[in-house]
């Protein structure tokens, strides 16, 4: 029966599509049957493909009724996951119903004793009292069957009833009965971040099971029965210490990642009734609407919580990175805020989120500091942050999938390999037992289950590089995406520039008139304005063990002032007639000569913060509500951005020359806040105060002035991005600042050069008379000022003055959101171009990258984590500036509190890249080599030996490739980029090239040996004079061919390790990886001796023949003229031919007139065409949407548009360009 097909978290990142199923007896009994005839085999193939597994034992049914389901992601990666249905009985179908009774409740299928017990404690309840409510769970959180939809639903929490910001204070404030707790924790389940750790035997069942262990011990198996004792054993050994450190690992893992959750898992809480008691609970019995109190000391938050009562002060360092304390304040009560939905996201200034560390808590009036709980368990932030670390995406990288596509070509390989054993067998007459050995023997050559674990090895040996330069890294997959890097997004304030900022001076305005600027603060006439009032009070600072924490902006101007601040006791609150958080005053010593008589003013005054209203970065102020000692009224001190402060101001207070004076501020690259003023009425009271909203707050606003700041350029950015540039990847910046201030730090520290234009767009979205336009402005030229970094001239390196395309374009983040919502059509070819991203929010950050990806860039981005962990976690690469070790904010975490670590972390991405590049080559010509040599010796019926086989895969195919991916980084990033494409022309080019040259030279020595006077066929003499011959189970091992195709193929898989093994310009030299060399070297030498120079025991081991002295010296130079030929393929001709077709492709063509050259020129393209062929490369249009925009935005002469322009979004499909 087909059902219609449904779909979970809709419209979500982790959106899947679901079907029901119900299980099948009679097909679950031709499974069975199936499984005992092919010894097992079955069932494993049922358990690799879940989906199979599902179709094979179950019938298809509706989702209502399936006891089974199959789940599939709808991303590119099509994941398949399989889930079984339970059911429980409950009182109620949603965890927000009401019910009235209460009794043991329990979880699973076990209904019939579920039934018995709620008879037991209430003998008016009856089994049709409860319903039955179907679930199952994935990854953690449970989904439920949802009637409304017909389909099944996670509960997530308080969110999930679409509950207003008041509706929490009327309905949710009071608590939670017993009941209602009990009941709902049927749903939730316990509050905690359980992350069980595997026993070793499930671990290692799960390992066993993965289809490149099961085809290891299947060949084990083969190899014991064959005789292959020694072989057998040693591969058995050998995946035994592989899968035990594979087991250590991921154990480490999880038993890490638990030690970092354990923490708020089991913290006692207090929790508030709904009857005003307070009870003792453990933190895991906590649902959503259980209100808990916040102790005056804090505490590890268990849970995701809304404040309803008082204020907090948290550190949430282990969720964004950023260590400055930041304050909560209770969620609007009243208002026009109050009537929005809650969003824990959109109202994260009044949430407290799971993890976060609360120092301490602000109660007023006696009130308890209460919050509302909202999620728990693995529903909560760092719930989902510590699901996202077990269960991650898989990497959607090309090198991944290039080589499951290169895997398969070797399986292509090994069957074609397999038939003519089967042929060559099968005419010689040989045993099936025989045929059925060269089969197996030839599949496990040819496809080297090691390949996986040494890729990984690589990716571990970098991560550990990295962590000795600072770099901590949570997903080492991105390692080789961070070598991939073309674009990297920076965020200015604390990284580009200095985090501290220092105070250059004020303008104050009186009477809609500028003031001079001033550089002295702490002056008596300046003492006793609202401007000093403003700068004293309008922060988010907090005292903790006495030491004065905040924002850094907020530390600098507060100092500037002189006073102190302090916690509120009983004697503020009775002084100020108001409950207060904060007391600011000026000290009770003061420098004579600095105050004078403004002393005797502070020693009665003082101010009290009433209400604070926090920094948000989409309404880009923050506001304080304060009552001066000796006051009857309040007053509303406001500061923010310039523009936003202004509209909110009363016109006439406002200077006119403020735009200019704005500009001329910001051209010169200084971050400028604006302060505001607004006395209230002296009839609006105390309790007036508390239900008036924000916005109600924030109007007819007096402008104050300007402070200016000085943000410096951090000493290491100019060169970083000098470095980047030259390695042609592209830099761009994305800021909540100012945009003149953007483009002013971008001038200075070389993202935009002194010779190039910016553009700024500047777009409107439109009204009823007019659509949406973008004008296009010129900036000015820049203004020189003390930023700009000496002695570095800012040239790319390669590029010719004329040949740069000479401009950039700047927006705002108004701008932004109007050209992606009415120009989408102009969005990708002017983000080809665009530079500077002012004013953006922490959104608009996230969407940037999401559009920068879309055109194909591999975009990194580097922040300081507090307003930009979801573009840091959106990007291929987020690196964090933290101070923490590790950090979940983001893929990377830098201690290094500079840009610096951007380049490291591509050198080390570009290096572990390479190396994969490498391994993965020398596996594929070390299985090749193997398997040519096999296929060689099976046409005369003959094999290598045990011990041929192990001194092979243990010399060459298990030391040199994990020793290979030991380089370190190469010291400077380069211009050109490593290869990202197995299936590119120089990859493929250089692995054909080295087969053919592999082949060339077996077959050479194959055919050689043959011709020599003293050959004999099967019964050579041993160089002691012990005359045998050893067989196999009747095939005879010993022989002429045998002892040369060992001797060559052994030093061809050394020979192709050291060409592969490159170092610059992405790896340092091979010399400087001592274990690679030293293991090369003990080989060579091993390999030497025992050709020139035989040894009894090791050629008895071995099973070599002797053979004449000067046939030794024959193969050495045969040897000699395979290395020879090997390194200059790869190094002189592939390398030197690449780089040279490259040039030539990338020459722009001339439109010449033909003259008498014309034959030389069209013999020179014939040349080049034949020669772009034979190494795979051909001028065609590019692969990436950014390099095809770029070529077709070069044919476009209205591109850019003209100076003061403007574009109208006219209609959908066309654009209209009007000039001024």
């Amino acid at each position: 029966m087909k059902t219609q097909q449904k779909f979970i978290n809709q419209g979500q990142e982790d959106e899947m599509e679901v079907w029901g199923y119900r299980p099948c007896l009679w097909k679950i009994i031709l499974v069975g049957i199936g499984a005992v005839c092919s010894g097992g085999l079955l069932l494993l193939l049922l358990y690799w493909l879940p989906q199979w597994g599902v179709k094979a034992t179950c019938t298809e049914t509706t989702l209502k009724e399936a006891r089974r389901l199959l789940l599939r992601t709808t991303d590119d990666f099509r994941q398949w996951f399989r889930a079984k249905v339970h059911v429980i009985w409950a009182p109620g179908k949603t965890p927000f119903d009401s019910v009235e009774f209460t009794a043991h409740l329990q979880d699973g299928d076990e209904h019939q004793s579920l039934k018995a017990e709620h008879k037991k404690q209430n003998g008016k309840l009856c089994h049709r009292a409860c319903v039955k409510v179907h679930y199952f769970t994935h990854h953690n959180i449970k989904y439920y069957w949802n009637e409304g939809t017909q389909s099944f639903s996670p509960y997530k929490g308080l969110e999930d009833t679409q509950v207003s910001c008041a509706h929490i204070h009327t309905n949710h404030s009071s608590g939670l009965t017993k009941t209602l707790q009990d009941y709902r924790a049927l749903f939730f389940g316990k509050n905690e971040i359980d992350v069980k750790v595997p026993s070793l035997f499930k671990l290692l069942v799960n390992e066993v099971l993965n289809p490149f262990y099961v085809f290891q011990v299947f060949a084990v198996i083969v190899w014991s029965l064959e005789d292959y004792y020694h072989y057998a054993l040693a591969m058995l050994l050998m995946s035994a210490i592989l899968l035990v450190a594979s087991l250590w690992t991921i154990k480490k893992h999880y038993v890490r990642l638990r030690d970092t959750v354990v923490a708020h898992s089991m913290v006692q809480v207090s929790v508030c009734r709904r009857n005003e008691d307070i009870e003792q609970v453990m933190s895991t019995e906590l649902v959503p609407g259980d209100v808990i109190t916040i102790p005056t000391n804090g505490m590890i938050m268990p849970c995701d919580a809304v404040l309803v009562c008082g204020a907090c002060t948290v550190d949430e360092s282990m969720l964004t990175g950023e260590s400055v304390p930041v304050t909560k304040t209770s969620v609007p009560s009243s208002g026009e805020e109050a009537e929005r939905m809650y969003n824990a996201e959109e109202h994260k200034l009044h949430t407290l989120f799971c993890g976060s560390h609360v120092i301490q808590s602000r109660y007023y009036a006696h009130e308890l500091v209460k919050v509302v709980v909202v999620r728990t368990g693995f529903s909560t932030e760092k719930g989902q942050l510590v699901r996202s670390i077990l269960y991650p995406k898989p990497t959607d990288f090309k090198l991944y999938r290039d080589a499951t596509h290169f895997l398969m070509c070797m399986v292509g390989f090994a069957v074609v390999c397999v038939i003519y054993s089967i042929v060559n067998d099968v005419l010689n007459e040989l045993p099936t037992q025989y045929i059925i050995f060269d089969c197996v023997n030839i599949v496990t050559i040819a496809v080297a289950p090691i390949l996986p674990v040494a890729l990984t090895a690589g990716l571990v040996n970098a991560q550990r590089r990295m962590k000795r330069a600072g770099i901590f890294c949570i997903s080492p997959q991105r390692i080789n995406i961070a070598g991939q890097v073309n674009l990297v997004c920076f965020d200015k304030t604390g990284t580009l520039t200095e985090d501290s900022l220092n105070l250059w001076g004020i303008q104050r305005a009186e009477d809609a008139i500028f003031s001079p600027p001033e550089t002295e603060v702490a002056t008596e006439s300046l003492a006793k304005t609202s401007f000093f009032t403003c700068m004293a009070t309008c922060h988010s600072l907090v005292t903790i063990d006495n030491k004065l924490c905040g924002d850094p902006l907020d530390l600098k101007v507060f100092s500037a002032t002189g006073l102190v601040l302090e916690e509120p006791t009983e004697e503020h609150n009775a002084l100020y007639s108001a409950n207060i958080s904060t007391v600011v005053r000026h000290p009770q010593q003061v420098n004579p000569l600095t105050f004078n008589t403004m002393t005797l003013t502070f020693q009665w005054g003082g101010f009290g913060i009433v209400r604070h209203f926090p920094f948000s970065s989409t309404l880009k102020r923050m506001s304080v509500l304060v009552r001066q000692l000796g006051q009857r009224h309040f007053d509303v001190y406001l500061k923010g951005a310039p523009q936003t402060v202004a509209n909110l101001c009363k016109p006439d207070t406002v200077p006119e020359s403020f735009g200019e004076m704005l500009e001329s501020y910001t051209r010169q690259g200084f971050r400028v806040i604006a302060l505001a003023h607004h006395q209230l009425e002296s009839s609006v009271l105390w309790p007036d105060v508390q239900n008036l909203s924000r916005q109600q707050l924030e109007t007819n606003m007096y402008f104050l002035g300007l402070i200016i700041m000085q943000n410096k350029i951090k000493e290491q950015s100019a060169g970083v991005l000098l470095d980047l540039r030259q390695a042609n990847i592209r830099t761009v910046m994305a800021t909540g600042d100012n945009m003149l201030t953007a483009i002013s730090v971008a001038r200075d520290c070389g993202m935009v050069q002194a010779r190039e234009k910016v553009i700024i767009a500047d777009a409107v979205p439109p009204n009823d008379e007019n659509p949406a336009s973008i004008t296009w402005r010129y900036s000015d030229d820049p203004v020189l000022n003390d930023n700009q970094a000496p002695g570095i001239v800012f040239i790319e390196e390669g590029v010719k003055e004329d040949e740069n395309p000479g401009y950039h374009f700047a927006v705002s983040g108004r701008s932004f959101a109007v050209i992606s919502e009415h120009f989408p059509e102009l969005v990708q070819k002017f983000l080809l171009r665009a530079t500077v991203f002012a004013q953006m929010t922490p959104d608009q950050k996230t969407q940037l990258v999401q559009v920068l990806q879309s055109i194909d860039y591999i975009v990194g981005m580097c922040g300081d984590g507090a307003n930009d962990c979801g573009a840091l976690k959106k990007a291929h690469c987020g690196i964090s500036l933290s101070e923490l070790e590790a950090s979940v904010a983001s893929p990377f975490t830098s201690s290094i509190p500079n840009i610096s670590c951007v380049s490291n972390l591509i050198r080390e991405g570009r290096a572990a890249l390479v190396t994969s590049f490498c391994v993965f080559k020398f596996i594929a010509l070390n299985s090749i080599i193997q398997t040519f040599s096999i296929i060689l010796l099976y046409s005369v019926l003959s094999s290598f030996g045990s011990l041929q086989f192990l001194c092979i895969d243990i010399g060459t195919g298990l030391f040199l490739p994990f020793t290979m991916s030991l380089n370190p980084a190469w010291k400077k990033l380069v211009r050109h980029t490593p290869p990202t494409n197995l299936k590119s022309g120089p990859v493929v080019f250089s692995v054909l090239a080295q087969i053919l040259n592999c082949l060339l030279f077996q077959l050479l020595t194959f055919f050689l040996v043959r011709q020599q006077s003293w050959y004999t066929t099967f019964e050579p003499v041993s160089c002691h004079e012990t005359r045998a011959v050893v067989e196999l189970k009747g095939v005879p091992i010993k022989s002429f061919e045998n002892t040369s195709i060992f001797f060559v193929s052994s030093f061809q898989c050394l020979i192709v390790a050291i060409v592969y093994s490159k170092g610059k310009p992405f790896r340092q030299p091979s010399y400087k990886n001592w274990p690679f060399m030293l293991t090369c070297a003990v080989l060579y030498v091993f390999f030497l001796v025992i050709m020139l120079h035989p040894i009894t025991a090791i050629d008895n081991g071995l099973l070599i023949v002797c053979i004449p002295y000067d046939w030794r010296i024959k193969l050495l130079i045969i040897v000699l003229g395979h290395t020879v030929v090997s390194f200059t393929l790869e190094i002189l001709i592939l390398d030197t031919l690449w780089m040279i077709v490259k040039a030539n492709l990338r020459a722009k063509p001339t439109n010449k007139p033909p003259n008498q050259n014309t034959a030389q020129v069209v013999n020179g393209h014939w040349g080049w065409a034949f020669l772009s062929w034979m190494i795979c490369c051909k001028q065609c249009s590019p692969k990436t949407k950014y390099k095809h925009l770029t070529l077709k935005l070069q044919e476009q002469a209205d591109w850019p548009p003209a100076p003061s322009t403007i574009t109208y979004a006219s209609t959908p499909q066309s654009l209209t360009y009007v000039s001024h």
